[in-house]
């Protein structure tokens, strides 16, 4: 058997940031093999991990790859166990390389297909071997949940404070500032949908018999009812409606207007809350 030294015991403590008791441990079981000990270690992990499959994943983040200037947008969705570990670097970083290479890779449907495909920075891995070490040398337990595609120019923001929130916008035009500001707008006020349009035609009739009710009740003529309901379906729009609802930043104009003023054009949202 190879004699284990205290170097190789530190080399293989700094490429897996594990124990250096668990390190020893993995070169002794592999008689010094560093490549081989590797494996062992995340075996060893995904064996211990495996028998806490049961946790609680409340905590996380969202994965974005956006730009103006980028053919292809992602968002995915990545949980784990605790709020210190959403913040850890290498969790945000790893969010991130799901995201883009979602958007940059083959495209996937399915949370497997994702992670067997490379990790953009990580070159010598899959996706799948990188949450894995993470999750060896974190301990906790992590789950890959939403995962969406793109084509086109996007705009995107992550909120990660209080509720976590993650938004992609396609877009036409515009710039990134624009793109990112209409994205924080629908993480603050939650639109139901894009356009009046795009609203459940079902919702829009119960409002309306509600609205005519409430006119006719206050005695108005039944030949302006009809405007009446009208005009006020109008806040009910504001309310629910994306490019009617007034702009966060500046509530005098809608965010529809705001889009116009930027030469941009909003064709379809994505708005994901944590765990939702």
């Amino acid at each position: 058997m190879a004699a284990i030294t205290a170097a190789a015991v530190k080399a293989l403590r700094e490429k897996t940031s594990l124990p250096l008791m668990d390190c020893k441990k993995a070169l002794t079981e592999c008689d010094g093999n560093e490549e081989a000990a590797v494996q062992w270690l995340r075996e060893r992990g995904l064996k211990v991990m495996g028998g806490r499959t049961d946790r609680e994943t409340a905590f996380g983040r969202f994965g974005i790859y956006a730009g103006t200037d980028k053919a292809v947008g992602a968002i995915v969705e990545l949980k784990c166990e605790s709020d210190p570990v959403a913040k850890n670097d290498e969790f945000v970083q790893l969010a991130n390389d799901l995201a883009e290479q979602l958007a940059n890779g083959p495209g996937a449907t399915t949370v497997e297909e994702l992670l067997a495909q490379p990790s953009p920075s990580k070159k010598s891995q899959t996706l799948g071997e990188q949450r894995d070490d993470l999750m060896n040398k974190i301990r906790e337990v992590f789950n890959v949940g939403r995962l969406q595609r793109l084509d086109g120019a996007t705009g995107g923001y992550s909120h990660n404070a209080g509720t976590i929130a993650g938004v992609l916008t396609a877009v036409k035009g515009g710039n990134d500032e624009a793109a990112k500001d209409v994205c924080m707008h629908i993480a603050a006020m939650r639109p139901a949908a894009l356009t009046v349009q795009d609203l459940d035609p079902a919702e829009v009739e119960k409002e309306r018999a509600i609205l005519r009710e409430a006119a006719l009740q206050e005695g108005k003529p039944e030949n302006i009812v009809d405007k009446m309901v009208e005009g006020r379906l109008r806040s009910y729009y504001a309310e629910r409606v994306l490019l009617e609802q007034p702009f966060v930043k500046e509530p005098k104009q809608s965010v529809g207007q705001y889009a116009k003023e930027n030469s941009m054009e909003v064709s379809q949202f994505i708005h994901w809350v944590l765990g939702e």
